[in-house]
Parts: structure tokens; C-alpha cells; sequence
């Protein structure tokens, strides 16, 4: 089982930035991609930003060039900067975990509002 826990969500103006947190645990051998996903209200889940164990990322074009994703693989967290923010950037993010064999774990999430 992996445990995931965000932290750092919030209520920020537009054109602020957060920084969003998620710390691992628990059986991590075989995470290869970690990242995070979002989910505004009566919107289907979507992909934010993901990277992998080789540092491959994929963003979605929506947040490219405003979010960075990073990882500290000694510290298990996988973190999620977010710039220029937008009200349209509110939403619920998760993050996510994937293993070699394409299980997926997701944390409680974390809110976001961006006010105009």
C-alpha cells in the first residue's frame, strides 16, 4: 500500500502563486510516476503534471510554462509550483502515484481557489 498526503492548498489572487506538497510512504518500491491532477467542480478529473523515475514530465498545455513539477526522491515528496495562477486553476488537485504494473494511488486532495 502507499500512503500519499498533499498539503499547501489555499485561497490565493490571481496572478499569485502556490506550492503544492505531497509526501509518500509506505510500500514504494515499485512507484515509477508521480504527479498531480486536478478536478474542478462538475468537471471530470484531469491531468496537471506528471514525472517519472527517469525525469521524463508531461504537463498539460493549459498550466505549461506556469507549472513546475519536482521531485525529492530522498525525501519520497513530489512537489507542484504554481505561478500566474487563474481562477480557472481552481479545483480540488490530487496527487498521484503509478507503479511498474499501472496501479494507481491517489491522496485526499487539496483545495485550490484562485480569486479574480
Amino acid at each position: 500500500q502507499v500512503q500519499l498526503v498533499e498539503s499547501g492548498g489555499g485561497l490565493v489572487q490571481a496572478g499569485g502563486s502556490l506550492r503544492l506538497s505531497c509526501a509518500a510512504s509506505g510500500n514504494l518500491f515499485n512507484i515509477n510516476t508521480m504527479g498531480w491532477y486536478r478536478q474542478a467542480p462538475g468537471k471530470q478529473r484531469e491531468l496537471v503534471a506528471i514525472k517519472s523515475d527517469s525525469g521524463s514530465t508531461n504537463y498539460a498545455n493549459s498550466v505549461k510554462g506556469r507549472f513546475t513539477i519536482s521531485r525529492d526522491n530522498n525525501k519520497n515528496t513530489v512537489y507542484l509550483q504554481m505561478n500566474s495562477l487563474k481562477p480557472e486553476d481552481t479545483a480540488v488537485y490530487y496527487c498521484a502515484a503509478t507503479t511498474t504494473y499501472s496501479r494507481n494511488y491517489w491522496g485526499q486532495g487539496t483545495r485550490v481557489t484562485v480569486s479574480s
